[in-house]
């Protein structure tokens, strides 16, 4: 007995004893009873019959239902959906096709579910949404649905994505304050007028809008203009989608003053002490950056003294009538916090007592935010760890105490090699060494060292512990062998044999000064051959040619730097002093300067400025600095475009070096394009200046070398690489240039 056939039918009343399902082929039994109001031994009803269908097409499981009655048994009659047998994506390109199936699949479309068109209907909505938030505004797309035997379908979604629409024009209507051009450069977007041959900043992207038009609000707010607004924003699209019109209205208002700036609640702290470190002062234009910047640094000095959770309000008075404005930074200082615990991870082979040597924030001690930072740049600068991340969660149940997570991620520590090489500097070169600047993971640096190339055969070896007391003096030893055949290195003809060794000491003069001292003995064979220069000769007629050297080495250096690789921020200044110690065979000494200035330009560019300086002279009997101390120049560690060793003095056109040196470059590094979370990869680009002297007063600017060019560097498991490509921007006849240079084992800043 047909008991529903349709919106007019009428069920008949009785009570349920069984349900039977016919159709069910794809839907398990469980699974669609799963969806029914109704059970064994209940009523049944004209509401419950409706509800009943009303539930089992919501499962968008079936395209048909049909009820009836045998006896006390309900039939349920179904027809199903068909199922997705295939599902095909083409002609996406900005989209991958794995990121849009799973899409897909979050909405129930996957290859062997039950095909929902309104499903289908909806993705395609939302793939025209996210490339309409790419400016992709002519993206079409078509979905098909195939039938297939044993009640499938296949999917086949076929898009064309389309071109971005370039950007024709940005107006900003209701400003008179500025103009349109200065505030235009507070926009990322540009229009296909302004923008550069290979930017992408005249694509539209309601992303990069909205950024656009917070910046353009923060522009007025720094300018005084309390009461800007932005009262709409119009986004037009041409008829055939390629161009976008972008109309901004804005309101200024008036330009507001600083009437007076006080400083209320629990100050802590000496109220003088405050008010220093607030910028903007009773008289200023009001900018709400310089608001900001002033709670900012209150809140920074109150974390020194371990008030972590402080907070500091600007509350601010407005007077219309006078367009002045009265600021009270309102400060609450919270609990003072201390550190329970320190927790370190993440070091699988550094010991623990290696890290934690390098914390300037103390267990059970008040919190300052500046040990915190501190310890971890003091972590980052150990070279072999890659990343280093604090945290300082609060402890569970208490107000006033942090715990403090260092999780670190290792790097390499160490190197092995053996084998043949090529370097520009020194040709072919065999060698064989072993380093580690982490060994058995207590800090200690050990390195051997076997060096067989065209211009020095070297036997070396060095340990430094830099932690020799506790306190952080550190101590260290090395001995060495090596011959140089100077001809092969650019240079005038002669060879030495060097043999000797040094203990050093580094002792710390406070968070960021440190001094050292090395005291070494060297006994030196200088062998000259028929090439070499006749004014060589004289020099070791008149001196010797063979003696031994007390070598005093001291040093001085200032370091702030956030890390010692790929650092970002912070400086380098170092002061050094080699002497030959009267008694020595030939006594002279060096001196010598040299500074890094690294600074954040944005969170991807950084600029490095660098210089250097050095001067060397002799005293006692000796005559004059020796030849085979000079310095040198040109180069992929001075000034790239230049062959090494090749800019100075010269005779007959073999470079001979100078007792004077002074270089100067300025860097713009950035990392690659598309893998900019990349850590072992820089890319710059730079300009170098530079060249040696014989003697202070012959140091003339004119003969400065310059060059510009690109350079590439890259942090591999084995040692850093520095591949460049230099111009010569004032190369003279008899310059010897070279374009393309690199350097294995060290970076050039």
């Amino acid at each position: 007995m047909l008991i529903y056939g349709g919106p007019t039918a009428a069920a008949e009343q009785f009570v349920i004893q069984e349900i039977r399902f016919e159709g069910l082929k794809k839907v398990s039994r469980d699974t669609a009873l799963g969806y029914l109001p109704l059970q064994v031994g209940g009523q049944y009803s004209d509401q419950l019959s409706d509800q009943l269908l009303h539930d089992l097409f919501k499962s968008g499981f079936f395209n048909d239902i049909a009820l009836s009655r045998d006896g006390d048994a309900l039939i349920i009659k179904v027809v199903e959906r068909p199922s997705i047998s295939k599902i095909t994506i083409s002609g996406n390109k900005d989209i991958e096709s794995d990121q849009l199936k799973q899409a897909l699949k979050s909405i129930g479309l996957e290859e062997g579910e039950i095909f929902n068109r309104s499903a289908l209907d909806r993705i395609e909505r939302e793939l025209e949404r996210q490339y309409y938030s790419q400016g992709k505004y002519a993206v079409q797309i078509k979905s098909s649905v195939v039938a297939k035997d044993n009640n499938r379908v296949d999917l086949e979604i076929d898009i064309k994505e389309g071109k971005v629409a370039k950007i024709r024009r940005i107006k900003i209507v209701g400003s008179s304050a500025f103009a349109e051009k200065e505030l235009l450069q507070q926009f990322q977007l540009r229009s296909d007028k302004d923008a550069g041959v290979f930017s992408s900043d005249d694509q539209y992207s309601k992303i990069k809008l909205s950024a656009d038009l917070e910046n353009l609000r923060s522009f007025y707010l720094d300018q005084g203009y309390i009461a800007f607004a932005i009262e709409s924003t119009q986004v037009a699209i041409t008829p055939d989608k390629k161009g976008i019109y972008i109309t901004v209205n804005v309101h200024e208002g008036d330009r507001y003053s600083v009437e007076d700036v006080t400083l209320s609640g629990d100050l802590v702290l000496p109220r003088d002490e405050l008010a220093a470190l607030v910028k903007i002062k009773a008289g200023d234009v009001f900018s709400r950056r310089a608001a900001t910047e002033s709670a900012a640094a209150i809140g920074e000095r109150l974390g020194r003294e371990g008030y972590a959770f402080s907070n500091v309000n600007t509350i601010p008075e407005i007077n219309d009538e006078k367009n002045t404005v009265r600021l009270t930074l309102f400060v609450t200082p919270g609990k003072r916090v201390y550190v329970r615990k320190i927790v370190i991870t993440g070091n699988d082979k550094t010991k623990d007592e290696v890290l934690r040597r390098e914390m300037r924030q103390m267990e059970g001690g008040w919190i300052s935010t500046d040990n915190v930072k501190r310890s971890r740049v003091r972590l980052q600068r150990l070279g072999y760890l890659e990343d280093v991340n604090v945290e300082t969660p609060a402890v569970p149940g208490v107000d006033d105490q942090v715990d403090l997570n260092v999780s670190v991620k290792e790097r390499p520590s160490g190197t092995l090699m053996a084998g043949m090489g090529y370097s520009q500097a020194e040709g072919f070169l065999v060698n064989a060494s072993i380093s580690q600047d982490n060994f058995l993971g207590n800090g200690t640096k050990v390195s051997a060292n076997i060096n067989n190339s065209s211009v020095n055969t070297i036997y070396s070896f060095s340990y430094t512990n830099p932690y020799y007391t506790d306190n952080g003096v550190s101590r260290g030893f090395k001995a060495y062998y090596r011959t140089t055949d100077s001809s092969a290195a650019n240079v005038a003809a002669y060879t030495t044999d060097v043999y000797g060794g040094a203990i050093s000491y580094g002792v710390p003069l406070n968070e960021y000064d440190n001094a050292d001292v090395s005291l070494g003995y060297e006994n030196t064979q200088i062998n000259t051959s028929a090439s070499t220069p006749l004014v060589y000769v004289s020099y070791l007629d008149q001196n010797t040619s063979h003696y031994d050297m007390y070598n005093l080495t001291a040093g001085w250096s200032h370091d702030t730097r956030n890390r010692t690789i790929f650092a970002d921020s912070g400086s380098l200044v170092s002061l050094s002093m080699d002497m030959a110690l009267p008694g020595s065979g030939l006594e002279f000494y060096k001196i010598g300067g040299r500074a890094l200035r690294f600074m954040p330009l944005t969170s991807d560019l950084v600029l490095v400025v660098k210089g250097e300086v050095g001067y060397g002279d002799s005293y006692g009997n000796t005559s004059s600095l020796p030849f085979f101390e000079n310095y040198y120049a040109g180069g992929s560690q001075s000034v790239r475009g230049y062959r090494s060793n090749s800019l100075g003095p010269s005779i007959n056109g073999i470079a001979q070096g100078g007792s004077v040196k002074t270089i100067g470059n300025v860097e713009l590094v950035f990392p690659v394009p598309f893998a900019d979370q990349s850590k072992s990869f820089r890319l710059s680009t730079f300009f170098d200046v530079g060249n040696v002297f014989d003697g202070l007063s012959r140091v003339r600017g004119d003969e400065m070398r310059a060059s510009a060019g690109i350079a590439a560097i890259w942090l591999t498991p084995i040692a850093p690489m520095t591949f460049s490509y230099a111009w010569p921007l004032n190369a003279r006849a008899g310059d010897d240039t070279e374009h393309f240079q690199f350097m294995l084992g060290s970076f050039f800043f």
